[in-house]
């Protein structure tokens, strides 16, 4: 009898415990939950703002800020649409972005397939290079890249924004790609070398498709960087023509006053192209993020 007394008295702490750490795994659960609702709705809450503002008159935007529109002003949309060229600004903004990404993830993917496949003298040094690459304050390169583009008569070109853009984002291009990379086995190199491959073969057959998650992330980065980049097309393009999304913008702002309905309805307009991309490729994007970070 004393037996089973001593180990129903071990047995109940037991159970206790084990109800009390349920309790608390549910209790976080709970927990991490509520904090990522709240930083979904503190991310999403600005894109609510933007279109909300959008369809608002002026008046309306300074009285009811953060409200529902009373009257939904649709005429907006198509007003900062003509007003501002958007049409032509959109189409520039297309080339300029979608040429600079064709060369950022052609050299990038060519520089990073050498870094990560071969052995050679100046690697190291090589590729801490391209790594100090993402360290330079990008507009600090304004005035002597302004000056060099001046000499060799590129400015208000399509080139004068194409041209920095793939030079400034290779850097975090070759790291990430140069990363993943790395991660895929030689064996299947060596084995495709064995069937008669070249490098040209391996590159192009092999490496290329085994690393498209991580050439997404690089293409959707780079794509939002170049579609909402600013200083660079301030500068350097001058010709009304030429203009991209970032440009138009200011249409509505003048040294006397600024038309939020009208501002806010462009904004809307452009920043609807880097919504729909990004939720097309999220998964990618994160599958890229985080491709390479563990070997196996």
């Amino acid at each position: 009898m004393e037996t089973k007394t001593d180990h129903r008295e071990v047995l109940i702490p037991r159970t206790s415990l084990v109800q009390n750490i349920n309790v608390w795994k549910i209790g976080k659960s709970w927990i991490s939950k509520i904090i990522l609702i709240l930083f979904a709705f503190a991310m999403l809450y600005p894109l609510y703002w933007l279109f909300v503002s959008a369809l608002k008159t002026n008046q309306e935007f300074f009285e009811n800020p953060y409200s529902l529109p009373i009257h939904w002003v649709f005429d907006n949309i198509t007003r900062a649409w003509e007003l501002a060229g958007m049409g032509k600004a959109m189409i520039n903004s297309t080339i300029v972005t979608l040429a600079a990404m064709f060369l950022t993830l052609l050299l990038g993917t060519l520089t990073a397939y050498v870094l990560s496949r071969f052995e050679f003298r100046w690697k190291g040094p090589l590729m801490l290079f391209f790594t100090l690459g993402m360290l330079i304050p990008i507009h600090s390169t304004l005035v002597p890249l302004f000056m060099i583009m001046n000499k060799i008569g590129i400015l208000d070109t399509y080139w004068s924004l194409i041209l920095p853009y793939t030079a400034f984002e290779l850097p975090i291009a070759i790291f990430l790609i140069a990363a993943f990379m790395s991660s895929i086995p030689k064996a299947i190199e060596e084995a495709a070398m064995i069937d008669g491959s070249g490098y040209w073969g391996i590159f192009f057959r092999i490496m290329l498709p085994l690393s498209f998650p991580v050439m997404s992330t690089v293409a959707i980065l780079a794509f939002l960087r170049y579609w909402n980049e600013f200083a660079f097309a301030l500068v350097f393009i001058n010709d009304q023509a030429l203009k991209t999304l970032p440009l138009v913008l200011t249409i509505f702002s003048d040294g006397f006053g600024t038309d939020y309905s009208l501002t806010m309805a462009a904004m809307a307009i452009a920043v609807l192209p880097t919504i729909i991309i990004y939720l097309f490729f999220q998964e990618q994007i994160m599958k890229g993020m985080v491709a390479g970070s563990v070997k196996e």
